[in-house]
């Protein structure tokens, strides 16, 4: 099978897997209900959920708080920053995904009142719920890095494309000229939890790539600093990036966290096991430290014995539902789970969110559970990819056993990424996926 019929299959395939889906959900009788339910964050959680609801219950009264009107299709930010696609590809309104017969409020939440069952929002505004889900992604916290601002990106060698599509075409800006003109790129990740994780991996081997075919490999000294041990949270992964850095002569700085950036002497500063070390950078890209939205904290939602600097809310890694408060689910990057914080994982959450929070409308136990499946379609060149799933203990669990292998470096699983990936994406956020 060449490239076109292979590509016309996999679109076929989708096509017909998006249409089963849909029959199956038009099949079911909808669930007569006056409960009130919240959705906290109108990304890709709490759009698609939205979206089974509707077709779930007759009755209920949705409500959507979020304070942006923009959708962000943030698997798409790693290829605007390397140049391969425009910063509006990542950017739709939000009134494209959310159904029309809810309620969606442009504002943001101030706090959540879970004894009284209330959310309240930073116009004063308090709603009172039967269920919410919180679901508002995270928090870059760009000021935990000393010396460090959004307006530096684009300038004086400094990157980073996590914050926004404007922020990732800036990043390009920067990338690109390093690309060009050589010396030593620092390309870096956090200390604490983070959304796909496997971006800082595929932003460096994508830079290391575009240098090497303007013919200027000679002129880079390419390094990753993480402050973790390994590459990758998943061994047999990490042993395989390994792998892949040494053949293409990219360096390590492992266990050195980024504190601060001195932009005109363009020098980074790491902390390190009793100090600091200083590494002077041509390029530095910057993935600060993540974190809930303070309002989680503040609520008393989060996990008071874990990820106690991060804030991520406290719930059952299977059903996802809190643990002290029946009535509120945790959705996405939010969630305190130990995977699951990419698009792909959502994917695999909602129904789950959807199947309990229905069935205790219905009075009855749910029965779906997730395993903490999450999926990197790790870009390790322009045209090539490793499409790496896996689950809560780390076992590779890969969609296509037997046609792709998720450790080498395919065609195919570029293709999924740099295309089938969003209409997949886009499917999931209408609650066909």
């Amino acid at each position: 099978m060449d490239r076109r019929q292979f590509l016309t299959a996999a679109v076929a395939s989708g096509a017909a897997a998006s249409v089963i889906v849909a029959e199956g959900a038009a099949q079911v009788q909808p669930i007569q209900t006056s409960a009130r339910i919240v959705i906290i964050g109108a990304g890709a959680a709490g759009t698609a959920l939205a979206n089974r609801l509707v077709r779930r219950l007759e009755g209920a009264e949705i409500t959507i708080i979020d304070p942006r009107s923009n959708h962000l299709y943030q698997p798409g930010l790693t290829l605007v920053a390397a140049g391969l696609k425009p910063a509006n590809y990542v950017v739709s309104d939000n009134s494209t995904w959310l159904p029309g017969d809810i309620t969606y409020l442009t504002e943001r939440v101030a706090a959540v009142d879970a004894e009284a069952k209330t959310v309240s929002t930073e116009s004063g505004e308090t709603l009172g719920y039967d269920w919410l889900v919180v679901a508002p992604g995270l928090i870059l916290d760009h000021d935990a890095i000393d010396g460090f601002s959004l307006d530096m990106v684009g300038e004086n060698g400094i990157g980073a494309l996590y914050a926004g599509p404007e922020y990732a075409a800036r990043t390009w800006a920067a990338a690109s000229r390093y690309t060009e003109e050589g010396g030593t790129g620092l390309f870096t990740r956090p200390a604490t939890e983070m959304k796909c994780a496997g971006a800082p991996l595929k932003h460096t081997f994508l830079i290391d790539d575009i240098a090497r075919r303007a013919g200027n490999a000679g002129q880079m000294n390419i390094v990753y600093a993480a402050p973790q041990g390994a590459l990758f949270g998943v061994p047999i992964v990490a042993e395989k990036v390994r792998m892949l850095f040494e053949d293409r002569g990219v360096d390590t700085l492992m266990n050195r966290t980024l504190t601060a950036i001195d932009a005109g002497a363009k020098r980074a500063t790491f902390a390190v096991d009793g100090g600091t070390e200083e590494v002077d950078f041509d390029y530095i890209h910057v993935i600060p430290p993540q974190r809930a939205p303070e309002f989680v904290r503040q609520s008393g939602l989060s996990w008071a014995d874990r990820w106690t600097d991060q804030g991520w809310v406290e719930c059952d890694m299977q059903t996802l539902r809190h643990l002290r408060y029946p009535e509120i689910f945790a959705l996405g990057d939010v969630a305190g789970v130990p995977k699951g914080k990419t698009a792909a994982s959502v994917k695999w959450q909602v129904p789950v969110v959807e199947d309990h929070l229905v069935a205790a409308i219905e009075g009855r136990e749910g029965t779906a559970t997730y395993d903490g499946y999450t999926s990197c379609p790790m870009i390790t060149r322009i045209g090539r990819a490793m499409l790496v799933e896996f689950d809560y203990n780390n076992n590779l669990v890969p969609s296509f056993p037997g046609i792709i292998a998720p450790l080498e470096e395919l065609w195919i699983s570029w293709l999924m990424k740099e295309v089938a990936l969003k209409a997949t994406y886009n499917a999931m956020l209408r609650g066909r996926a």
